[in-house]
């Protein structure tokens, strides 16, 4: 039988086209995200191995969930991508409890226990592999990002404790911190998504937005054989953005 990955956040973006990368690849897929149509749509395209659960992982139930329904489908799980995560920026005092406990229920938790839940399953897999999806903000200092970047740079170091710990189960965990991609999450923040775009683009040595298969490749390079020997790495597929802005950029 075809290893088997989950990945999560798969009905749109950097998740679909992962999803579909890894089909090619000969991987069947577990499509997991809360809104059925989407994922009913990226399994329509894949074809029969693919498998869709609609789920939130932020919520304390759906990690185990979704490692049971994996497991009675094909038995077996290969591969995780932890790519769902939510996003809402601003100043220190315009975030409630509520929006901080969201996102770290979704954008830690839920990666968190996934692999937990999924841990007897990878340890029996001849060629495990986690992939992180974290952001360019989990390592530098963008003003309104403090939320959702204290969640990345949280899931970084959860993949190098991961890849520690896990290295001797001959399980790899590598992460991928992107940064701006042209996908549906930046509406759920800016008001002025052209405006946005913009802004974001002119702060990118390269030039240019990223594009979901920048990552999706990285994606699938990671669960590939050729990386057998990668773990603990967060690889910035950001257009040099880490880098500080280019200095036609301004300030």
């Amino acid at each position: 039988m075809s290893r088997v990955a989950i990945v999560t956040g798969a009905g749109t973006g950097i998740g679909a086209a992962a999803a579909r990368g890894l089909a090619e690849d000969g991987f069947t897929v577990v499509l997991v995200g809360r809104r059925p149509e989407p994922l009913d749509e990226v399994r329509a395209a894949i074809g029969t191995h693919a498998l869709a659960i609609a789920a939130d992982v932020g919520e304390p139930e759906s990690p185990q969930r979704i490692v049971d329904e994996t497991l009675a489908a094909y038995g077996r799980i290969d591969a995780i991508v932890n790519n769902a995560a939510v996003i809402r920026n601003g100043p220190l005092d315009s975030h409630s409890r509520e929006r901080f406990d969201r996102h770290y229920a979704v954008n830690v938790a839920g990666p968190f226990f996934l692999v937990q839940s999924a841990l007897p399953s990878l340890r029996a897999a001849p060629d495990a592999a986690i992939v992180n999806i974290s952001s360019s903000v989990g390592s530098m200092v963008k003003p309104g990002t403090m939320l959702y970047g204290s969640t990345k740079a949280a899931l970084e170091y959860l993949t190098r404790a991961w890849a520690y710990e896990l290295a001797a189960d001959g399980i790899r965990v590598n992460c991928i911190a992107p940064g701006p991609v042209d996908t549906p999450i930046h509406a759920t923040y800016a008001d002025d998504l052209d405006a946005t775009y913009a802004d974001l683009a002119r702060r990118i040595p390269l030039g240019r937005m990223g594009r979901v298969d920048d990552i999706a490749a990285w994606v699938r390079f990671l669960v590939a054989p050729e990386s057998a020997w990668t773990t603990g790495n967060v690889i910035h597929a950001d257009g040099g953005q880490v880098l500080g802005l280019p200095e036609s950029a301004g300030g």
